[in-house]
């Protein structure tokens, strides 16, 4: 058979892949005498990416090969190109085989609007240009295609933004999930659910959803988060109802049960706390009678206790009656790097304590605990036991939370670095690992000097500065950073530490906030909110209350970058 002579020039268009995948077919009948291991659909100029037992290659519509080279997968081409994955690293071929560039890549997407996602072998994502050259330098954990002249990336966080032609961020907000913009707007993901945002980046509405499609000529279909779906316009505005909600008896009963939960939550609190003071997780493995032994309880208490640990998955039991701690249990021993066991008494003590004056700091605007003894960090200064408790709890929170910190933001652009509240130092730790020509600095109050202790891989690049955060710096520097400083703090009083920042360094100083983002969408944030009041007076806090009180001290906030934690990367300049 002839192809050529049966299938008219452009054909092509009209061929489709046989059930079995071996071939292509033209109107039903096969278009060449040729069959293969696989084949993929034919792109413009009429070429199709196919296999056999030589390797991968393209094509012709006639079932000749397009070019003499053969490769380990090839795929289709789009805007004249296609990716292949060859012995030496995936790069883009023209439709006579030639190679696009000499540049190799660990993975390759498809080229749209000239640029295209490819993968280096560190595993970092990024956009090239036809010539395989960078479109930016930044690299990503990944980048998806263009469309419309801009790209979704995700930060190291798990934090998704748009970017254009030129790696430029669109607007510097960052999602959970987000999609390209579709007829002006974009389907994002936050802490509350999926929603769209306009091209600022800017919810079109408040609510959110556990699902929601592109607009279409001005109006979506969404699915709520109890399972209704609905058509909305750009508003918000619901205006079909398609599903009412998927409400039953049952799920009545389950919420009956999941607030009766909730409300005998301390339960859990004060077993984890009785098992930290008791040391039973310092004393693992061990069976229940040899618990009663060691720790001195009546006898067969100790399996009532690892009883309720098993059902919090803190112990799991072997088939020798052996008590384990689990891989989240293990955190509450005392010699663990990331130990919670301080904060198991913090929370469990000093917490529920300040918690019970709830109503009271609601009336009148003041910590539980005021007692005209001074501030929550005065009081604990006169409690030794209850100050190196503290200091341990924020060491091991930092230690998790902070991890991360260098490498979301490029903090190597400074020699120096000034951790205002710093505790002991964990976070100033970190950065110094990732920057080898970093100095920094540590400021806190006297009492807290004692327990500064660098570790030997950075003791020569880090000082502890002792001073008071509300009066004149001893130390000045261009970059200072208040890690859940401001939190602790009402309004004015974050002002005048926010002012002492601005003092200690130059107009075009670099100021970073890590603190978390109250969501007045979702309510998120807002147990920890009322924490800060009932502890020290202080409060949570929005993105919108943080650019006012940085802008009243003179600096400017330009970006916030979630982290992958609760918090959020504030990252401000002094005016």
């Amino acid at each position: 058979m002839s192809p050529s002579a049966t299938n008219p020039a452009g054909s092509w268009r009209e061929y489709a892949i046989a059930i079995d995948g071996t071939h292509h077919l033209h109107r039903g009948r096969p278009a060449y005498d040729r069959r293969f291991a696989e084949v993929l659909k034919f792109h413009e100029p009429g070429l199709a990416p196919v296999s056999d037992a030589g390797g991968a290659y393209h094509i012709k519509p006639d079932g000749g090969a397009a070019y003499d080279g053969r490769h380990r997968r090839t795929f289709g081409f789009y805007e004249g190109c296609a990716a292949v994955q060859s012995a030496d690293g995936w790069h883009h071929i023209r439709p006579d085989g030639a190679p696009l560039y000499a540049q190799r890549y660990g993975w390759c997407g498809n080229f749209q609007q000239g640029r295209c996602p490819v993968r280096d072998a560190a595993g970092r994502y990024f956009h090239i240009r036809p010539d395989g050259t960078p479109a930016y330098a930044e690299r990503y954990r990944y980048a998806g295609d263009y469309r419309d002249g801009c790209a979704v990336v995700q930060n190291d966080a798990g934090g998704h933004t748009h970017i254009d032609a030129d790696g430029v961020q669109l607007h510097g907000r960052w999602f959970r999930d987000l999609d390209v913009f579709h007829k002006g707007y974009a389907r994002a993901a936050d802490a509350g659910g999926w929603h769209h945002v306009d091209a600022a980046g800017q919810p079109l509405y408040g609510g959110r959803f556990r699902m929601v499609e592109p607009f279409y000529n001005g109006q979506a279909r969404v699915e709520g988060h109890d399972g209704a779906l609905a058509v909305i316009d750009e508003s918000g505005r619901e205006i079909v109802r398609l599903r009412e909600p998927m409400t039953s008896s049952l799920m009545a009963l389950s919420g009956l049960m999941a607030l009766s939960g909730d409300m005998v939550g301390v339960w859990k609190t004060q077993a984890i706390r009785g098992a930290v003071e008791l040391g039973i997780f310092d004393i693992l493995p061990a069976a229940s009678d040899a618990v009663d032994a060691i720790l001195g309880l009546a006898p067969s208490h100790g399996a009532r206790l690892l009883r309720a640990l098993r059902e919090l998955g803190l112990v799991q039991l072997d088939a020798a009656g052996i008590y384990h701690a689990t891989g989240k249990g293990a955190h509450l021993q005392t010699g663990h790097d990331l130990s919670l066991a301080a904060a198991a008494q913090h929370w469990g003590e000093l917490s529920n304590q300040a918690w019970r004056g709830l109503a009271h700091s609601l009336r009148t605007g003041q910590p539980a605990s005021a007692d005209g003894s001074g501030n929550f960090f005065d009081r604990l200064s006169r409690q030794p036991d209850e100050l190196a408790a503290s200091h341990r709890m924020y060491a091991a929170y930092a230690r998790h939370d902070y991890a991360a910190l260098p490498a979301i933001w490029d903090f190597s652009i400074h020699d120096a670095v000034l951790d205002a509240g710093g505790s002991t130092g964990e976070l100033a730790f970190a950065l110094l690992r990732a920057n080898p020509s970093m100095q920094a600095a540590v400021l806190d109050r006297p009492e807290v000097e004692s327990r500064f202790d660098p570790p030997a891989d950075v003791k020569g690049r880090c000082r502890f500065v002792a001073g008071d955060l509300f009066r004149e710096w001893p130390a000045q520097c261009d970059a200072v950073i208040l890690a859940r400083v401001l939190h602790d703090w009402p309004d004015d009083d974050a002002r005048w530490i926010l002012a002492r920042a601005r003092e200690s360094m130059p107009a075009g100083g670099s100021l970073y906030v890590v603190e978390m983002l109250l969501d007045d969408d979702t309510g998120a944030g807002g147990l920890l909110d009322l924490n800060m009041l009932v502890m020290t007076g202080g409060r949570e806090r929005t993105a919108a209350q943080f650019r006012q009180l940085l802008a009243d001290a003179g600096f400017h906030l330009f970006e916030i970058r979630p982290t992958g934690t609760v918090n959020a990367l504030l990252c401000a300049q002094a005016e």
